[in-house]
């Protein structure tokens, strides 16, 4: 639980309401969910409004996001979900070599975010966002 403890840390906790700390840690709602299902994220800045700390330009941002973050170890862990509404965005491999996934819910009419704890690139049909398109980014 160490090494997801410290995952979770990274991308949830830091600029947190709940708890910087992560003390106050519960396992995500969705099966193979490991994101912290306590996190209210408490960073604003004026014309963009609530954003994430632990993640880069583009995928920080919320928007009108119900349930900002969703990390997951493996791309299996989502392949169960019932995603066929769901439309992928853009996708990023971080420098720790795990997958970020940006999209929307048309159903719901908000974004979603999903963090893959691994490199599945390959298997997420959208566009790639690397690493000069995100320092290009406002």
């Amino acid at each position: 639980m160490k090494k997801i403890d410290k995952r979770v840390r990274k991308y949830q906790c830091t600029g947190c309401v709940s708890d910087p700390n992560s003390g106050c840690y519960a396992q995500g709602g969705e099966t193979g969910n490991i994101a912290c299902s306590k996190h209210t994220p408490g960073t604003l800045m004026s014309g963009v409004g609530v954003f994430l700390l632990g993640l880069p330009k583009g995928f920080c941002r919320l928007g009108e996001c119900t349930t900002p973050v969703n990390i997951f170890k493996s791309y299996a862990d989502i392949e169960d979900l019932n995603l066929m509404f769901n439309i992928h965005c853009w996708k990023h491999l971080t420098e720790d070599g795990h997958t970020l996934i940006r999209g929307f819910m048309p159903r719901k009419n908000e974004p979603y975010l999903f963090i893959i704890l691994e490199d599945c690139l390959s298997k997420i049909n959208c566009l790639e966002i690397t690493a000069a398109d995100i320092d290009g980014m406002d």
